[in-house]
């Protein structure tokens, strides 16, 4: 049967985005559909890119507040959160640029909008058309999912998708969920000037993190003013006198103007008829193998609609893998042993590879920690930023098996152990090279030389043996 398409991409994500114009470029024909009138997906419209923005402009208002101890007097008389938010909708529409329809066509890639559904294992249809491919890529993302709470519906709510959009900035603020949307946005409306709570179901902020790093982040929380509940889950909203008010398993009360929902994400495949390409669906999303592919070979899928690391570097990763299987030969696993990822509060927490707990369930005794505390970086202490450490776990010959890095910059200071566990270098690469100094990259290498000076501390032959040299080389004078 003739084809349309060597590659249909359903999403313009970061995954399907990545897809379509690698795949254009290869001289592939390939057509790129988006149910939105724009391309760039959630990251861009709702997600890293606005996030990060709205922390920055958190970021300034703090830096105002606390100025005076580094001996410049300055008050804030009033933040104007829409300002805040223009701001936000700039950053979005420079970046939209490279993320233009006209940009993709240049490519040679046919953008089509509109929202279809598969016809059968090699059609899909759109607009009226019946598009037919050789492969097809479904890269359609996901979406806030929101738990079972009575009464929050009703009660109205916000999530990623319409917290850009506020038209003024409420007094009040609970946080549903204390993952990494619900810390940084919570912690970024606190500093624009809203009372925040943020309600975590664990005992901790960010369960998935090394636990004493997420402590680090969560005690800053706690000193600017925000409140955490730990170990709490939300059951029902109700409104009283203008007010939502929160009622707990625990039997809190907890009384704010608005409630932004941040407690994880579902796949978007309801409308894409999935059965009739052949294609099976799991609890997290579109099942696949390592290649990429779903139960019917020709289709692929990439991003979070298939679950796992749900971040836009993965995605974008996860498009390159597809395609290059799609239009190739079907024969590039993904690669997910190395994997970094932070989160963008401040302090910022950072991470690639296992947990030390992780470490010490799959090696054993056969587990270094090593630990370097900001507050002996000259840098940090130089910029006030003196709070938190990096963490590298390795094995005793020097293997890097993970890193955590809590505090300044620590999303920019964890590729040097990224890169060294993806070319398998040992921790003390990290240890030999020169670093710039006062830096805060210093952290790396002051953290990797513990495991020169733990390795020395417990090994008495060694000590004895250099007591003895320089003993020697002192009784006879040279």
């Amino acid at each position: 049967m003739a084809v349309d398409y060597d590659l249909v991409v359903i999403g313009g994500g970061s995954a399907g985005l990545v897809a379509a114009s690698a795949g254009a470029q290869l001289n592939a024909k390939v057509a790129l559909i988006e149910k939105e009138p724009r391309l760039g997906g959630d990251c861009l419209h709702y997600g890293c890119v606005p996030s990060k923005s709205l922390i920055h402009a958190g970021r300034v208002a703090h830096d105002v507040k606390n100025a005076a101890i580094y001996g410049i007097e300055a008050s804030i008389h009033d933040i104007r959160i829409r300002e805040a938010l223009g701001h936000v909708h700039r950053v979005i529409d420079t970046i939209q640029e490279h993320d233009s329809t006209e940009r993709f066509e240049s490519l040679g890639v046919e953008v089509i909008y509109g929202e279809g559904q598969f016809r059968d294992r090699q059609t899909f249809e759109i607009n009226g058309r019946q598009l037919k491919a050789r492969t097809f890529l479904i890269a359609t993302g996901g979406r806030p999912s929101l738990p079972p709470i009575s009464g929050i519906k009703e009660a109205g709510y916000l999530t990623n998708l319409n917290v850009f959009d506020v038209q003024q900035r409420p007094d009040s603020l609970a946080v549903i969920g204390a993952g990494p949307i619900g810390c940084e946005l919570g912690q970024a409306f606190s500093r624009l000037g809203s009372d925040v709570t943020i309600i975590a179901s664990r005992s901790h902020i960010m369960p998935i993190e090394e636990p004493e790093a997420a402590k680090v982040v969560q005690a800053q929380l706690e000193a600017e003013g925000i409140r955490v509940v730990t170990a709490t889950r939300a059951k029902e909203v109700i409104v009283e006198n203008g007010k939502k008010v929160i009622l707990t398993n625990t039997g809190d009360r907890i009384v704010v103007d608005e409630i932004l929902v941040a407690a994880g994400r579902v796949p978007n495949i309801e409308s894409l008829n999935l059965q009739a390409a052949g294609v099976d669906v799991g609890k997290e999303g579109v099942i696949v193998n390592g290649k990429l592919q779903t139960t019917n070979p020709k289709i692929y899928a990439a991003g979070d609609v298939i679950g796992g690391y749900q971040f836009t570097h993965v995605a974008g990763y996860e498009g390159a893998v597809a395609m290059q299987n799609a239009l190739i030969f079907p024969t590039k696993k993904a690669d997910y042993r190395v994997i970094p990822w932070a989160t963008f509060t401040e302090p910022e927490l950072a991470r690639v590879g296992l947990t030390e707990e992780q470490a010490r369930k799959r090696y054993d005794d056969d587990v270094m920690v090593l630990r370097h505390d900001f507050d002996h970086v000259d840098r940090a202490l130089a910029e006030g930023a003196g709070i938190g450490f990096a963490k590298f776990i390795t094995r005793k010959n020097g293997e890097i098996l993970g890193a955590h890095i809590v505090g300044p910059a620590a999303g920019e200071l964890i590729h040097e152990a990224v890169l060294a566990m993806s070319y398998k270098l040992k921790v003390g690469a990290l240890k030999s090279i020169i670093h710039v100094y006062p830096t805060l990259a210093e952290v790396n290498s002051k953290t990797a030389l513990q495991l020169t000076k733990q390795t020395y501390a417990s090994n008495t032959r060694l000590q004895n043996i250099l007591r003895s040299f320089f003993n020697f080389r002192r009784s006879i004078g040279r």
